[in-house]
């Protein structure tokens, strides 16, 4: 949407609205811009320190980012936005809203409506978010650590309990994808303490009303006694935990499987697992990118890139990007829909890559020769002999 008089006459009404303690919210929608999966831009006001901001929620097709902005650098951003990708911006206040949109012809109208009726909404920025997995007393959160008898999150446990949350909105967004009904048998390969599998027992059966069997991987008998007893206590009838390794886990019947933070190798061999199974959905946060830094480190490619990869730090970020590149190639010749997405899994540890696949149409015989040619000129580019998922699935 071009810069306008019009556009102008917006901004200075959000201006006002601010100033006059009138203003509800501002929306921008009809994205036609490059930044991909991104669909909507919402705008709240809050108070952060004593400070008045604006608080952005980038709405993308899998997740929800917030940052905050000052009135000044909102006023820039909400400018600039409107002049690259967004064709419709929505100003709510309490008195009137205001409609600015760029026509399929071009131009450029403002239009003014009655009010929404909503009032003024709370400019706290610690409102209480709507979570998928509510703190009400449930045995195994309590088990866990996670709450106490009534409820109550432990103060040291919130963060996990926002992970948590976080898991199961994306986890939601993806099982949505799926045709009614598929999602019967589900595989958690490397499980851990189980936190994250509870989870989703409880929202395929608490909110989805699935009758889903989940099964929890863990190499460490410990850990499967503590969840097999922690699910007893639950009355998850459908969940299991099993003791061994995700390389000797027979996934034949899962429909969905997840296996987050599995180190090197262990990674393909989930997927592997996932595509051996026909499943519909396959998720897994990637760890310890080894066997491809180590393919790198001994092949040295000279290549455009050589001018960073001289550097360990470097090398391993290629390396990661590399590996999980290709892995994504894989799932999309199996015939998935593939998706690399950012999965932050700890307010206190990295940000983490999501690689997703959801399972389509099988690919032409001449697409799939393509993608194989892709993965053979990926491996001689960076000096490959091989990757783990490629020897694991013959290809």
């Amino acid at each position: 949407m071009p810069v306008s008089a019009h556009t102008e006459q917006f901004i200075a009404a959000l201006k006002a609205s601010f100033d006059a303690g009138t203003f509800v919210k501002v929306s921008l929608g009809n994205y036609k811009g490059t930044e991909e999966a991104l669909k909507q831009i919402l705008m709240r006001r809050v108070v952060i320190k004593r400070e008045d901001k604006l608080a952005f929620t980038y709405r993308y097709k899998t997740r929800d980012v917030v940052k905050n902005y000052n009135l000044d650098e909102a006023i820039s951003l909400i400018t600039a936005y409107l002049d690259n990708g967004f064709k419709i911006a929505t100003l709510f206040t309490t008195d009137k809203d205001l409609i600015l949109e760029e026509l399929n012809n071009g131009k450029v109208v403002l239009r003014e409506s009655k009010a929404s009726g909503k009032a003024v909404p709370s400019a706290s920025h610690d409102q209480e978010k709507v979570r998928l997995i509510k703190a009400d007393s449930k045995p195994y959160l309590t088990e866990l650590k996670i709450t106490d008898a009534e409820g109550k999150v432990f103060k040291n446990a919130q963060d996990k309990y926002r992970q948590i949350n976080h898991y199961i909105e994306i986890l939601s967004a993806l099982i949505k994808e799926l045709p009614a009904g598929t999602t019967k048998k589900v595989a958690d390969m490397g499980s851990g303490k189980g936190y994250l599998t509870f989870a989703l027992y409880d929202y395929l059966h608490s909110v989805l009303h699935l009758e889903t069997e989940v099964i929890g991987v863990e190499y460490r008998q410990d850990m499967v006694d503590l969840c097999n007893q922690v699910a007893a206590k639950s009355d998850f009838a459908q969940l299991r935990f099993v003791q061994g390794t995700i390389e000797d886990y027979q996934a034949n019947d899962v429909n969905l499987l997840i296996a987050l933070h599995a180190c090197d190798t262990a990674t393909d061999d989930a997927i592997f697992k996932g595509i051996k199974a026909n499943a519909e959905l396959i998720v897994v946060a990637p760890c310890c990118h080894k066997q491809i830094r180590r393919e790198m480190e001994k092949n040295k490619a000279k290549n455009d890139v050589s001018f960073l990869t001289k550097y360990g730090i470097f090398l391993e970020r290629q390396a990661e990007m590399v590996t999980d590149g290709i892995r994504a190639l894989i799932l999309e010749y199996f015939g998935y829909k593939t998706k690399v997405f950012e999965f932050i899994s700890d307010a206190h540890t990295p940000k983490n890559v999501l690689v997703v696949g959801v399972k389509g149409k099988a690919l032409s015989a001449e697409r799939k020769a393509e993608v194989l040619e892709k993965i053979k000129a990926s491996k001689a580019y960076f000096g490959i002999d091989y990757h783990h998922l490629e020897r694991l699935l013959e290809l």
